[in-house]
């Protein structure tokens, strides 16, 4: 058996090496670094992809979080409901532009920002909601717009780990994750669905006024070379990144294909584990994308189960395993625990597996073997 990765992104590049290599060769022969053809060609590729108006590439998904918010032109004081159980970088930015950030609980199956919890968080500086598409699979994005259209709220959506997922709403129209609410966020980390080998990360709308701010903002408000519009940043998305989320972007659907088999994999494995409860998926298949495949392990040390599959090779993660509303940075006494239930139990239960595009039957085999072993003792 193969070594058993995380995230095996070596294997994946030995799949495409021949395009891979030859995409960076053109790029440091034409020389064309920064904003060259490559990235424009990208733009248009994921645009159609999603099928939405606007792609603005920039330099990481954290940059595409924070112009978003600046794009909007939100003012210190404002306040933004976000959830509780979430990588930091969703409540950092609210922070950084001197925002208000206001957590609030997820649901215990899908793990996304609770619909309820926004409602009674909402107060009159409330000027925008940010649900993050959690471990690749879709927040319910018909309820949130729902409460955001009647509170005249902007929607921020989180897609750093939902990429290529679909949403199926309640009128019978599908779309894209991210290109729901008024903008939203990406990230091309190395480890994502969609990762460049760097940096990288964009931003997503249909409004042709915002796509234009924006595009000012990430290049240091400029429109016109040395003519400074707007505050901006320096957060651009480079050729050889481009070059390469090209070359994935035409296998996005294949590796979440391949991510969902794994899953079903797994899923099967661990049915009627009593100690083990598996990701639920929401609606239909094709709104996960499963960025992780993450467990939780009811009754049973999960802290234990992290140090036993490390001792047998098998790597796996803790997402998240401090609640945001409990760091440091982000106490605040406006806070109760009685609050947070459902986010203060999956700290204490979430594990999550190896989950790639490489993974074959016979890692998954032992790896689930070795999880139900452990739980089973």
């Amino acid at each position: 058996m193969k070594k058993i990765q995380m995230v095996d992104l070596k294997g994946q590049y030995e799949q495409i090496k021949e395009r891979i290599d030859s995409s960076i060769l053109n790029v440091v022969e034409s020389t064309a670094f920064i904003n060259g053809p490559e990235v424009h060609s990208f733009q248009k590729e994921l645009e159609d992809y999603l099928d939405v108006k606007h792609v603005i590439p920039c330099a990481n998904g954290t940059d595409a979080l924070q112009i978003t918010m600046m794009g909007l032109g939100l003012q210190p004081g404002d306040e933004v409901i976000t959830a509780d159980f979430t990588f930091a970088a969703t409540v950092e930015v609210i922070a950084l532009l001197q925002l208000t950030p206001v957590l609030v609980d997820v649901e215990p199956d899908s793990f996304n920002i609770d619909p309820e919890a926004i409602k009674r968080a909402i107060t009159p500086k409330t000027k925008a909601i940010v649900p993050v598409h959690l471990f690749g699979q879709s927040a319910n994005m018909d309820a949130i717009m729902a409460i955001a259209k009647e509170h005249n709220l902007y929607v921020i959506e989180d897609n750093a780990q939902g990429i290529g997922g679909n949403y199926h709403s309640k009128d019978g129209s599908t779309s894209k994750t991210g290109t729901i609410g008024h903008v939203a966020s990406t990230s091309f980390f190395p480890s994502k669905n969609l990762g460049c080998y760097g940096d990288g990360g964009a931003i997503f709308t249909n409004d042709d006024d915002l796509a234009h701010t924006i595009r000012g903002i990430v290049n240091h408000g400029m429109y016109q070379r040395y003519h400074h519009d707007v505050i901006g940043v320096n957060s651009r998305l480079d050729s050889i990144q481009a070059t390469i989320l090209r070359v994935k972007l035409t296998n996005l659907d294949r590796y979440n294909n391949a991510r969902r088999e794994a899953a079903k994999k797994y899923t099967v494995a661990f049915a009627n584990q009593k100690h083990i409860s598996t990701p639920v998926i929401i609606d239909k298949e094709d709104t996960h994308v499963f960025h992780q495949y993450t467990l939780r392990i009811i009754d049973i040390d999960r802290d234990a189960l992290v140090k036993h599959l490390n001792d047998n090779g098998i790597p796996c993660g803790v997402y998240y395993p401090i609640p945001l509303h409990s760091q440091k940075a982000y106490l605040d006494k406006r806070y109760n625990e009685a609050d947070f239930p459902v986010t203060n139990q999956l700290v204490k239960e979430v594990i999550s597996l190896p989950m790639h595009t490489e993974l074959d039957n016979e890692q998954i085999d032992f790896i689930t073997k070795t999880v139900i072993d452990f739980v089973n003792q």
